[in-house]
C-alpha cells in the first residue's frame, strides 16, 4: 500500500510533464530564500556550509515567523527543528558531511494558516559519487539477446498525417510500429521536413505517465520522433488517458518488478531501439546522424537508448529517473520512483532491477552527452542521477542549475535545444 501511494503521488506529479520538462513554480506572497556561503554550492568533505535562511513576505523580511527546518544528506536528515521564531525573519543554520553526497537544508515557514517551503541542497565531493547498484554479469548478454528477439519481429510501421498539424515547413503523422512480438506496437507523433532532401533526426522519448502527445520539433531541417511507451495510440481523448492512470496502468513501474523477463520496463527499452530501427526506415532520414532526448523518466530512456544503440550519436538527458534504485539500500537516496524509500526488496528484486538501472546502461554510454538538472530536485535526487553520470565514459557536460527542483528554467530548455541542433547540423 505505501508502494502505491508513493507512486500515485509521483504519477500525478510527473503528468504534468510534457516533453523534456515541467513549468516553472510560479511565484507567491511568501518566500523563503535558503543561501548556502559557496556561489557553486560545491564543497569537499568535512567542509562547515552555512545556510543563511530569509523569510520574506511582499519582499520585506517578516518579523517573528514561526519556521520548522531540517538539515542532514538528501532524503535522510538528521537535525530537525519545529516552531523556531525568527524575531528578524532571518536565521543560520551550520552543517557538513563525511562522504561524498547531497547535503539539504529545508525550511517551512508557517504563515496565516498557510505552510511555504523551499530549500537548499549543497553537494559534497559529487565526482566521487559511484553507484550501489551493481553491474550483472550478463547484463549486455541479456540486452542483446531482448532486442535481437525483438528484431524477428518486422516493423509493419502505419502512418497517417495530420493535416490540422501540418505547416508550410513541416508534416505531422501519427506512426505506430511492432515492438517487441507480432502485435505489440509502440505510437507516437512524427515531425518530418516538406522539403526533398536527407535529414538528421532525434528521437524525443517521454516523461513518466500517460497521455497523448502533439509532436514538437526542433526546426524546419530536423526530424523528430516522439514517442509513447505504453502501447496505444497518442491521440485519444485525455479521458482514455486519465482512466488507464488510475486504472490498468497504475502503478506500471512496480509491474513484474522482481522478473526481468517480465518486468514492464523491458519492452519500453527494447521499444526505444525499434523506434531508432523506424527513424532508419525513412526515406527523410540522413542515414547516420541521429540523437535522443528526454526529461524525468526521458532523461533515463535516452541514456539507456544511447547506452543500448551505438547509432546513436548524441543525447541530452534532463533530470534523469531510475538511476541506482538500490541507493535506498545503503542509507542514501536512490532514483525514481524509489522503490525501496518506504518498503524493503522482495525476493529476486535488487539482481532484477539491476538490468533496468540507469547506472548500468550509463555504463556502456559512449556518445558525446548535455546533461542538465538542479541540486534541489526531490523526485530525481542529485546523489541518484551522479551515480549515472559518473561512470558514463563518453564525452559528457553537465549544464547545473542549482535552485531548479524538478522543473527546468526556460533558459535551460533553450540551451538543450540549441546542444541538439549544433549535433545535428554541425
Amino acid at each position: 500500500m505505501k508502494r502505491n501511494f508513493l507512486f500515485i503521488c509521483s504519477l500525478f506529479y510527473f503528468w504534468g510533464i510534457i516533453a523534456n520538462v515541467q513549468a516553472q513554480p510560479s511565484q507567491k506572497r511568501v518566500n523563503i530564500i535558503v543561501s548556502p556561503d559557496r556561489a557553486d554550492w560545491k564543497y569537499r568533505i568535512k567542509d562547515p556550509v552555512s545556510f543563511h535562511v530569509q523569510v520574506y513576505k511582499d519582499n520585506v523580511l517578516m518579523k517573528n515567523v514561526t519556521v520548522d527546518y531540517e538539515t542532514g544528506p538528501e532524503c535522510f536528515p538528521t537535525e530537525k527543528k519545529q516552531d523556531v521564531v525568527l524575531k528578524n525573519g532571518e536565521i543560520t543554520l551550520k552543517s557538513s558531511m563525511k562522504e561524498p553526497g547531497f547535503l539539504r537544508c529545508k525550511v517551512t515557514a508557517k504563515v496565516d494558516g498557510r505552510n511555504y517551503e523551499e530549500m537548499a541542497t549543497v553537494g559534497y565531493d559529487v565526482e566521487n559519487i559511484q553507484p550501489a547498484t551493481a553491474d550483472p554479469k550478463d547484463f549486455d548478454e541479456f540486452w542483446s539477446n531482448t532486442i535481437a528477439e525483438a528484431r524477428k519481429t518486422p516493423l509493419n510501421a502505419t502512418m497517417r498525417l495530420l493535416p490540422e498539424k501540418c505547416t508550410s515547413t513541416q508534416n505531422f503523422y501519427e506512426v505506430s510500429f511492432q515492438n517487441e512480438r507480432p502485435g505489440s506496437r509502440m505510437y507516437g507523433i512524427l515531425v518530418t521536413p516538406k522539403a526533398p532532401g536527407k535529414y538528421p533526426a532525434v528521437l524525443r522519448v517521454p516523461g513518466a505517465g500517460i497521455r497523448p502527445y502533439g509532436g514538437s520539433g526542433l526546426g524546419d531541417n530536423i526530424i523528430v520522433l516522439e514517442i509513447g511507451i505504453h502501447g496505444l495510440p497518442v491521440t485519444l481523448p485525455q479521458e482514455v488517458y486519465n482512466n488507464l492512470g488510475t486504472g490498468a496502468l497504475n502503478g506500471y513501474p512496480q509491474f513484474n518488478m522482481n522478473n526481468r523477463d517480465k518486468h514492464y520496463y523491458k519492452r519500453v527499452f527494447s521499444g526505444c531501439v525499434r523506434a531508432v530501427d523506424f527513424i532508419y526506415s525513412l526515406p527523410e532520414f540522413d542515414g547516420n546522424t541521429i540523437g535522443v532526448t528526454g526529461g524525468s523518466q526521458g532523461g533515463a530512456l535516452s541514456i539507456i537508448t544511447a547506452g543500448l544503440d551505438p547509432r546513436i550519436k548524441f543525447l541530452a538527458a534532463y533530470c534523469p529517473a531510475l538511476c541506482d534504485y538500490a541507493g535506498y539500500l545503503n542509507n542514501r537516496a536512490g532514483g525514481w520512483p524509489h522503490y525501496y524509500r518506504n518498503a524493503k526488496p522482495q525476493p529476486n528484486e535488487v539482481e532484477t532491477l539491476a538490468y533496468f538501472d540507469v547506472v548500468n546502461f550509463a555504463r556502456r554510454v559512449k556518445a558525446p552527452g548535455w546533461y542538465s538538472w538542479g541540486f534541489n530536485d526531490v523526485t530525481c535526487p542529485p546523489t541518484s542521477m551522479y551515480a549515472a553520470y559518473n561512470v558514463i565514459p563518453g564525452s559528457k557536460e553537465l549544464d547545473l542549475y542549482l535552485n531548479t527542483g524538478h522543473w527546468t528554467y526556460p533558459e535551460q530548455k533553450t540551451a538543450g535545444d540549441n546542444w541538439l541542433r549544433k549535433k545535428c547540423n554541425k
